[in-house]
């Protein structure tokens, strides 16, 4: 495994979107985005061919450039997605990268006073930006988007709520079953919390002066602020948290919020959407510190209740943590692009 990087058989765009509708967000995030756009071998030698379009989606704290990131022993995704098309795994697609990064660290892929129209953003500004440069087949079966984590949250929620736009998706230990995934999160953010005498803003405020994720709460915190932020702002983007800093009690009418985005309460209420997709992907690690494999099987589980065809879905549990399965991503990939429709 070579430690650098290598020259890809396909082609990488780097371009910026200017976006209208990030344009005066309630955190003053910056409106011009960094896209990222791979076009597979052979794109520019049939200029009458069109492709399918893959989108991709970071994870909670991601922002497009760490597509790139390499660790010791692996390749980056930007490279094992070449490499499905480069080897013939699959048939070509293009395939974006998605920046929705917000201060707090992310956005969840929602529209929301407390961050900004980050879903409006994605669906109504990126996909026509990418249709309008690049030969994609601008169809539902033709479209997909993919993800882990907080981006496997917004690959679950994104076909739901438009499946005139995407198809199929793939997620990779995305959040869901939010009793388990949120509220031990809960109770580990209110203890943090008293060292900043119960205030997530005076964390904030402490958090931005020195150097990132250097105390133990850190990442509780942010996570807990920035999903507050998304999930239970106020009208006036004032974040409310979904429980009582103090006890760790809920706040049961903001806790609800959170609820009505957990993507296994969604499926039933999105059925017809989700009846209608041609291709799921879902997997996870059965050791997941967020429990996000039983959120797997219960998001598989609601599929098959709403009448999604089994032959349509691949779920698959195997041995890992939610740390380091940036490995399963070129295998979904492959999988949507041999499914996806041309």
């Amino acid at each position: 495994m070579l430690p650098w990087s290598t020259e890809l058989a396909g082609r990488l765009d780097h371009e910026v979107i200017d976006s209208a509708l990030l344009r005066d967000n309630p955190l003053g995030d910056p409106h011009q985005r960094p896209i990222w756009v791979y076009t597979p071998p052979g794109y520019d030698d049939s200029p009458q061919t069109r492709y399918p379009s893959v989108y991709v989606i970071q994870g909670y704290g991601g922002q497009v450039t760490m597509w790139a990131n390499r660790t010791p022993y692996r390749q980056p995704f930007i490279e094992t997605a070449d490499a499905v098309f480069a080897s013939g795994q699959a048939p070509g697609c293009i395939v974006v990268y998605v920046d929705a990064w917000s201060r707090y660290g992310g956005s969840q892929y929602v529209d929301s006073p407390g961050t900004g129209a980050y879903h409006s953003y994605l669906c109504d500004e990126v996909v026509p930006w990418v249709d309008a440069r690049y030969r994609t087949i601008a169809a539902p079966a033709s479209r997909a988007i993919a993800g882990k984590s907080s981006g496997g949250f917004g690959a679950m929620i994104t076909p739901m709520l438009r499946p005139d736009l995407f198809g199929a998706l793939a997620t990779h230990a995305g959040d869901s079953l939010y009793e388990y995934c949120y509220l031990g999160e809960f109770a580990q953010a209110a203890r943090y919390l008293r060292e900043y005498d119960h205030d997530i803003f005076r964390w904030w405020e402490d958090f931005r002066s020195r150097v990132a994720n250097t105390r133990p709460g850190d990442q509780t915190l942010g996570m807990v602020l920035g999903c507050s932020a998304a999930f239970s702002a106020a009208e006036d983007g004032t974040v409310q948290l979904p429980f009582d800093p103090r006890t760790g009690q809920l706040r049961p009418e903001l806790w609800q919020r959170w609820l009505e985005w957990d993507p296994v309460r969604m499926v039933d209420r999105y059925a017809d959407a989700l009846r209608s997709l041609t291709a799921v992907w879902i997997d996870a690690g059965t050791k997941d510190e967020w429990f996000l494999d039983l959120g797997a099987e219960a998001f598989r589980a609601g599929l098959e209740r709403v009448g999604v065809p089994a032959d349509r879905v691949h779920f698959e549990l195997f041995d890992a943590t939610h740390m380091a399965i940036d490995y399963r991503y070129p295998l979904a990939l492959a999988w949507l692009a041999q499914r996806l429709s041309r």
